[in-house]
């Protein structure tokens, strides 16, 4: 009976406990889930989550907005991206943004989703970067491409922001300030925001 009492208690306060906290996850990614994958021929390797700080790695949680399910909401401040889920909840992924001089808020739509997608650097990025000049005919798929294993480009009236959501091959800059706009996540984690989410999702960036 003392058993089934501390087994009832213990169950209480997990309830209560899951209840009361906005952002306590009922689903949270193992580490499993960040092991090395071979992916159309490419060999992601692992990615030592126990580096990455428990908030930036991907989790269910509640999450309160007037956005309808299927969009996807970035927030630059605190390197988080929200997947809208039914129900008052988000799968929330971390995130590295722009780096000063390279912020943008607005919204915009997914226009198109690329598996290991050939990276072109802007005319803009050239001229800052000589080096990437070699580049400009684009960049082959590959370990070391930028936009790492997969793409989500982002539209706003109709035409290319220039914008993407991508993977990247350096995991430890989630939750800093790094790129030249783009929003980057880890590999395991773009591939998994590729498969839930939409091509003409809405696009919203805090």
């Amino acid at each position: 009976m003392v058993f089934r009492n501390a087994l009832s208690a213990a169950g209480l306060i997990l309830t209560l406990g899951l209840a009361g906290c906005s952002t306590t996850a009922p689903f949270q990614t193992s580490a499993a889930s960040y092991s090395g994958v071979t992916d159309a021929g490419y060999a992601l390797p692992t990615v030592p989550v126990q580096k990455i700080a428990p908030e930036y790695r991907r989790q269910l949680v509640k999450y309160d907005t007037k956005e309808a399910p299927g969009t996807i909401i970035v927030d630059t401040q605190n390197k988080f991206l929200y997947l809208v889920e039914p129900e008052g909840k988000a799968m929330r992924y971390g995130i590295g943004v722009g780096r000063e001089g390279f912020q943008w808020k607005g919204s915009a739509k997914v226009a198109m989703k690329r598996e290991w997608p050939t990276w072109t650097p802007p005319a803009p990025m050239i001229k800052r970067q000589p080096e990437l000049a070699k580049y400009a005919g684009g960049m082959q798929p590959g370990l070391n491409n930028p936009l790492g294993a997969r793409a989500l480009y982002l539209y706003k009236g109709g035409r290319d922001s220039g914008y993407r959501l991508h993977g990247t091959p350096e995991w430890w800059s989630i939750g800093k300030n790094v790129s030249s706009g783009c929003i980057r996540l880890i590999n395991q984690d773009i591939i998994d925001l590729h498969d839930r989410a939409s091509v003409g999702a809405k696009v919203v960036v805090l």
